[in-house]
């Protein structure tokens, strides 16, 4: 893994680079002359996450929230006529535009009644 490496003369972080005349990769420090060799070869690393389909996320006190925008759209379980709505807040490229919806009354989260049958479904399996 990966960590920080600092200069033993001036304490200043160490950086990367390629010693060109021994065909190595150093560690320097960019304010004095000092480098050294180091095992580690990793200089950067990248996870990646990759969500499958669309979540509704963490939604508690949400129907409290007064940033969120109101709709006058029934609840599947209470019925009630008051949700607040939110968009999938994934960073996807292929992120469609699902919003999901929280009862102010109940506090039960639901998708979209609009999208169809079987992508509301998909994306609700995952919670």
């Amino acid at each position: 893994m990966a960590s920080l490496q600092f200069c033993s003369e001036c304490n200043n972080l160490l950086y990367p680079k390629a010693d060109q005349a021994r065909r190595i990769m150093v560690y320097a420090c960019r304010i004095c002359a000092y480098d050294e060799i180091n095992d580690n070869k990793c200089v950067y690393r990248n996870d990646l996450l990759t969500v499958t389909k669309e979540q509704r996320g963490v939604t508690t006190d949400l129907g409290s929230d007064p940033t969120l925008a109101h709709s006058n759209i029934p609840c599947p379980r209470c019925g009630h006529e008051d949700a607040v709505f939110y968009q999938d807040q994934s960073k996807r490229k292929e992120t469609r535009m699902i919003l999901f919806f929280v009862c102010t009354k109940c506090n039960h989260s639901f998708m979209d009644p609009t999208l169809p049958t079987d992508s509301r479904l998909e994306a609700m399996d995952d919670s």
